[in-house]
């Protein structure tokens, strides 16, 4: 590496490999057709996996939706979703039967905890013309002593979630939208209450960073015991610290150093994630994240006795009325109307 800022460069697969406390980020970009009455697509499925379409080669994917685009009900323990909708929308479900419809820009934080199960699916609203979607899930670590507590969800909606904005000598813009931490004495929204961001030791940042064409601009610096990652996944003519960066790469960086980002002829677009590890043992199965295996093994027993409070609606893939404007209701019953 031409110097000790950068410590490794990678190429982006499926999903985005993390470092603790993070343990991935799965990334979707699918350029949907016009929808149908069903909130489908307007589109033969004839050729699709139904149930298991991830196929990158197509430029949409169903995913585990049969009908709607989506996630149909499923269940987590021990860790947190940091959903950030960034174009199109998502149809959240769970069992504690809070609901919500999010997106272009919205950012929704949930703590699984000891327990839930919910749908995220992808309703393609209109129908005479198309639905793009962006989305990035970030899987974020609980540590051992918040594993079970009570699940929760937030809602950051866009107008709430703070920009910061740096115009360099020659009048470019780098905007960084700051999902969590702060940056130049900009602050996030407050996270979930047991989250590992909960706690502004552990300096957890989350933010999406947008640089004009020709922009320059230096990250600080932050403690040396921090994980400290940039995903660049949209852009050309890249650079950090004067090292080309090929795009859908993810670089890993010595957090304890600022780092000078110098962008090309196309606008850029980075996530950014940063955290003190956990650091601790780290076992995983399918949508269930604890400890040991033996924990693991408790978690899919837990599940099959009480389906972690069941399932209200009507449909394991759930869309609400297509007239539903962006809302939340949480558990319980306050609701949120944008």
């Amino acid at each position: 590496m031409s110097n000790n800022k950068i410590l490794s460069i990678q190429r982006l697969g499926f999903p985005w490999q993390t470092s603790d406390p993070f343990l991935f980020c799965a990334y979707h970009k699918d350029d949907y057709p016009a929808g149908n009455g069903e909130m489908g697509p307007q589109a033969s499925l004839a050729a699709r996996p139904l149930g298991q379409d991830f196929n990158p080669q197509f430029p949409w994917r169903m995913y585990h939706g049969k009908t709607v685009p989506g996630f149909p009900s499923h269940p987590h323990r021990g860790f947190e979703t940091v959903t950030i909708a960034a174009e199109g929308l998502v149809d959240h479900a769970d069992s504690l039967g809070a609901a919500g419809r999010f997106g272009n820009g919205d950012v929704q934080w949930m703590t699984a905890g000891k327990g839930v199960q919910h749908s995220e699916m992808f309703p393609l609203l209109k129908e005479d013309q198309g639905n793009p979607l962006e989305l990035f899930q970030i899987w974020l670590n609980l540590p051992k002593k918040n594993k079970l507590v009570d699940p929760h969800f937030a809602m950051l909606w866009r107008d709430t979630i703070p920009v910061f904005e740096d115009v360099d000598e020659a009048g470019h813009k780098t905007s960084v939208t700051v999902i969590a931490g702060e940056i130049n004495g900009v602050k996030a929204p407050s996270p979930a209450p047991n989250s590992w961001a909960a706690d502004p030791t552990n300096q957890v940042g989350i933010w999406m960073i947008m640089m004009e064409a020709g922009a320059t601009w230096t990250i600080p610096s932050a403690s040396s015991d921090l994980n400290r990652t940039l995903y660049f996944y949209r852009g050309a003519d890249f650079k950090l610290e004067e090292t080309s960066i090929p795009e859908n790469s993810a670089i890993k960086v010595d957090a304890s150093q600022t780092l000078s980002l110098q962008n090309g002829t196309e606008p850029t677009h980075l996530l950014f994630l940063q955290g003190k590890p956990i650091g601790e043992a780290v076992a995983q199965h399918g949508p269930f994240v604890m400890n040991t295996d033996q924990e693991i093994y408790e978690a899919i027993q837990d599940f099959q006795r009480t389906a972690f409070g069941g399932w209200p609606w009507p449909k394991s893939d759930q869309v609400h009325p297509r007239e539903r404007g962006r809302f939340a209701i949480h558990a319980d019953g306050r609701e949120e109307v944008k």
